[in-house]
């Protein structure tokens, strides 16, 4: 038997209770049918059926909301070790659930395992990063002043929405929760309808491991139905969303009315800019691992090359040969670096880009075509002799696909690295200390990295500046979204206090 054939085969043994039971939305601790039936999820990799899904709506979310609001102030004043506990308890279910998280995604996402097989693993890092976190989340500092002794602390906000994406929901959701829950915040999750598996996982894993309920609750639906309610309830007092900079419009909007708290991670056209003084060949490892990775459906994919006119032949012709011999294939066979997209949907978004590719007078130097007829494959693509003001250059195709763009000199490369509506993440490649300090300093997104890929590190601040978003995750940042500052001021003595009205 084939490691591929391995893997399906234990697959097919975890998909089978979905196949049987379906996934049903989770409220106060109980299995809820969705008030609009139920919708089907199926998988990318042969389109076929994987299970029906509660559809969950208004309704849904309000018994939801109503239940995280039931179960706050118990979880609020739960003693911190007791929290702390628990979300250990649940790093441990995450770790020891790893390989069916990671085969389902796969499933799911079309995510290849060769990277899935990690992700259930930076999920439980997650949750034991935060459950550290917990003792010390509500400490606050000693302000003097010359009459009063003032004190800070933080308090957890209450209730809280987090709403989702698709590409690898595991790891993202962990990323939300862990923080949310270690604050001291219930939590009302809605997955993303188009891969919703794993969600079901963590919120089994989340109870077995102690957590009362009501305090983490899951409704799936869709944006018009289920997030829309979600971002409107008045019970719910934040909202933490990932998804694209136009969904994260539309959640600030229906907030409003109830002055929702609103952390948003959204969308990039992130560049990595390489000078011809770079190590290369590292470089040129960067690039492709930045795009092509995770089938080139993440926020911080480096989807704009901006390369070094001096450099750029050479560099584009080791870049094509590679790209072309990037392995195209089932998710579940560890050889395979990319595997299909998510839906029906976004193939054909990212595969539109090849026509427009050309139409605006790029070359196809590599990809540029679908892969089969069964599943949702496309060759990884590179465009080349494109400009910065070209579509594929200015929108987000979240997809494997890559376009180059040559520059000459320092100011140049950094008025393209900054012409776009997102800012996100960068990625600057030069082995010019001053160089790389000017140019970061003036690039306009909240995240770079130089003579480096994407590194995440937990005590740092995530998250994006323009279109790309509002707020920051990571660290202490994240508590700062989900709690609420408060002052006390004791006075140390009888200060003169103005008088008026008096005789």
């Amino acid at each position: 038997m084939t490691a591929l054939d391995n893997n399906i085969s234990k697959l097919n043994g975890y998909l089978e209770r979905f196949c049987e039971t379906g996934i049903r939305n989770r409220i106060a601790g109980k299995d809820v049918t969705g008030s609009e039936g139920v919708f089907q999820t199926t998988s990318p990799v042969d389109k076929s059926l994987i299970c029906d899904v509660a559809h969950g709506s208004v309704s849904d979310i309000d018994a939801a909301a109503s239940a995280a609001s039931d179960a706050f102030a118990m979880w609020r004043d739960m003693p911190a070790l007791e929290r702390k506990k628990i979300l250990i308890r649940i790093a441990e279910g995450i770790e020891a659930r790893a390989e069916e998280i990671a085969l389902c995604e796969c499933w799911d996402t079309g995510q290849t395992i060769k990277f899935m097989s990690k992700a259930a693993l930076r999920g439980a890092e997650n949750f034991r990063y935060f459950a550290d976190q917990v003792v010390q989340a509500r400490d606050g500092q000693h302000l003097q002043s010359p009459t009063l002794m003032n004190i800070t602390t933080r308090k957890p906000i209450g209730p809280v929405g987090v709403i989702t994406p698709w590409n690898t929901p595991f790891m993202l959701s962990t990323w939300k929760i862990a923080p949310a829950l270690a604050a001291g915040c219930t939590v009302v999750h809605k997955p993303a309808e188009a891969s919703p598996l794993t969600a079901r996982l963590l919120i089994e894993i989340a109870e077995e491991a102690g957590l009362p309920p009501g305090v983490l609750n899951t409704v799936n639906g869709f944006g018009e139905g289920a997030g829309k309610a979600l971002c409107e309830h008045p019970k719910i007092k934040a909202i933490a969303f990932v998804g694209e900079s136009r969904t994260g419009s539309l959640i600030t909007k229906q907030g409003a009315d109830t002055h929702k708290r609103n952390h948003l991670e959204l969308g990039g056209k992130n560049p990595v800019i390489v000078f011809d003084d770079a190590d290369l060949d590292r470089a040129l490892d960067a690039v492709i691992f930045m795009i092509y990775s995770i089938n080139g459906e993440r926020c911080t994919s480096s989807s704009r090359l901006l390369i070094q006119d001096t450099v750029r032949e050479e560099f584009e012709a080791k870049l094509v040969a590679r790209v072309n011999n990037i392995k195209v294939g089932h998710p579940l066979d560890p050889a395979t670096e990319i595997g299909p997209l998510v839906t029906q949907e976004h193939y054909d978004k990212v595969t539109s880009y090849f026509d427009i590719a050309t139409e605006d007078g790029a070359t196809v130097a590599a990809g540029g075509v679908k892969v089969g007829d069964e599943g949702y494959f496309v060759r990884p693509t590179l465009f080349t002799n494109a400009t910065n003001k070209m579509r594929i250059a200015q929108e987000e195709i979240f997809g494997p696909v890559l376009t180059s763009i040559p520059f000459s000199t320092e100011e140049e490369a950094l008025s393209m690295a900054n012409d776009t509506d997102y800012g996100l993440t960068g990625y600057v490649w030069t082995n010019d200390l001053t160089r790389a300090l000017r140019f970061t300093e003036a690039l306009e997104a909240g995240m770079i990295w130089v003579n480096s890929e994407n590194v995440r590190h937990l005590p740092t601040p995530f998250g994006g500046v323009k279109a790309s978003g509002i707020g920051r995750d990571g660290g202490d940042w994240s508590f700062e979204f989900y709690m609420e500052q408060k002052h006390i001021g004791f006075a140390t003595g009888q200060h003169k206090i103005t008088k008026l009205g008096a005789l």
